[in-house]
């Protein structure tokens, strides 16, 4: 019989996430995949998996399982308190978890989101090659549940001499996320004043946010014009403005089409620190070039 994972709590939100998928968005399927790719590639790494393997993404209160065999697992991301059975381990490296015992990440200390890599990488079964939730269209595994049991693949053998936890440059939570973008293709469709208000004001992270956009608090950006467009194409990292006139950064699992203006895209490589920043954080648009 195959290993198993069984979810004694899952959290807020818990989802099972790799790389996303990629190619169907002509199709309406959008790319899922972990919010954070930088710290789920390296929980991956540190579990001796490849970097796109199957892991946990938690969201703010984190989530606690019982492997069926003994497995090393790797908790980053968002730092939290881990233990086994209740006695505290290591964050951000790699512990031995026994059979039958319940490995706890607890909630967030600093950020939002902790990744939970186990060796072997998680094995649900693929939605369009991928294992990623999708919050949005409903695609692949559905966000866990106390109860919930995940198949585990083959252990694998040690790496060569996993870093050190002290050795690991684990990514941080920005005190202020600054994001540069770059405008159009819908800039036309707002004032001189609103795309100078859109580079120069602070806003300020929404409650409101999660995996789909980062919805944004702050000063409304005026229209040019009225009226609305015929759907079109979305990209990861549009910055589409909605008729409250604040700014929403679509995230992974963002709709592939939408008929509100884009006033500009954050290039998908500054995206990572709007996965790791709690509502309230200052938030600054930075226009770019490229």
């Amino acid at each position: 019989m195959s290993a198993g994972i069984e979810v004694v709590r899952a959290g807020a939100l818990t989802t099972v996430q790799d790389e996303g998928r990629f190619g169907h968005a002509h199709l309406g399927v959008g790319r899922a995949g972990a919010l954070d790719a930088p710290s789920a590639r390296l929980a991956n790494r540190l579990a001796g998996n490849p970097v796109g393997a199957a892991l946990l993404e938690t969201t703010v209160t984190g989530c606690a399982v019982r492997p069926d065999r003994a497995v090393r697992v790797v908790v980053g991301g968002a730092p939290c308190r881990v233990t086994v059975e209740g006695r505290p381990v290591a964050w951000g490296a790699a512990v031995r978890v026994p059979a039958g015992a319940v490995l706890d990440a607890g909630p967030a200390a600093h950020g939002v989101r902790s990744y939970l890599a186990f060796a072997g990488g998680l094995e649900p079964e693929p939605v369009l090659g991928s294992r990623s939730a999708d919050l949005l269209s409903g695609l692949g595994p559905d966000p866990l549940r106390d109860g919930d049991v995940l198949p585990l693949g083959p252990p694998r053998p040690p790496q060569t001499g996993p870093p050190t936890a002290a050795a690991v440059p684990w990514p941080g939570v920005p005190a202020e996320l600054v994001l540069p973008v770059l405008l159009g293709p819908r800039h036309t469709w707002f004032t001189a004043d609103a795309l100078r208000t859109l580079t120069t004001a602070a806003y300020r992270v929404s409650a409101q946010s999660n995996r789909i956009g980062l919805r944004t608090e702050g000063p409304a950006l005026d229209r040019a014009r009225e009226g609305e467009l015929p759907s079109e194409g979305m990209v990861l990292g549009a910055v589409q403005i909605p008729p409250d006139g604040r700014p929403v950064v679509f995230l992974n699992d963002h709709p592939t089409t939408g008929g509100y203006p884009v006033v500009g895209v954050v290039p998908e490589a500054a995206l990572a620190g709007a996965a790791r920043v709690v509502p309230g954080t200052v938030v600054r648009f930075v226009r770019t070039a490229r």
